[in-house]
């Protein structure tokens, strides 16, 4: 219910899980997900849609630097036009220090 509160806000909209694995952070987006399919959400959120991020394959084949950030960057440029989108991004902590192997920054 937090998670939705948050989700339905104008600005800072942005929630973070955070636990020790195994705790439901995925089954909460998967909650999430199932209660837009039933219509059991605000009026706001009715019409997204939920996409989940492999990270391993965003990472997959980025030898060079900047690589991973150009693939990320255009991600989100693509979901930014899509204004009812949601980017579900599993084991988010990979991504810190992802760029960091070849060289860049996130």
């Amino acid at each position: 219910e937090r998670a939705i509160q948050v989700l339905c806000r104008r600005r800072k909209n942005n929630p973070l899980l955070v636990g020790e694995s195994g705790v439901g952070k995925t089954a909460i987006a998967e909650g999430l997900a199932w209660r837009i399919v039933q219509g059991d959400v605000p009026e706001v959120m009715a019409d997204c849609t939920i996409y989940s991020l492999d990270i391993g394959s965003l990472l997959a084949g980025t030898k060079y630097r900047g690589d991973f950030e150009k693939r990320f960057k255009a991600l989100l440029k693509q979901l930014e036009q899509d204004t009812n989108s949601i980017l579900f991004i599993d084991e988010i902590h990979t991504i810190i220090g992802a760029g960091a192997a070849s060289g860049g920054q996130v």
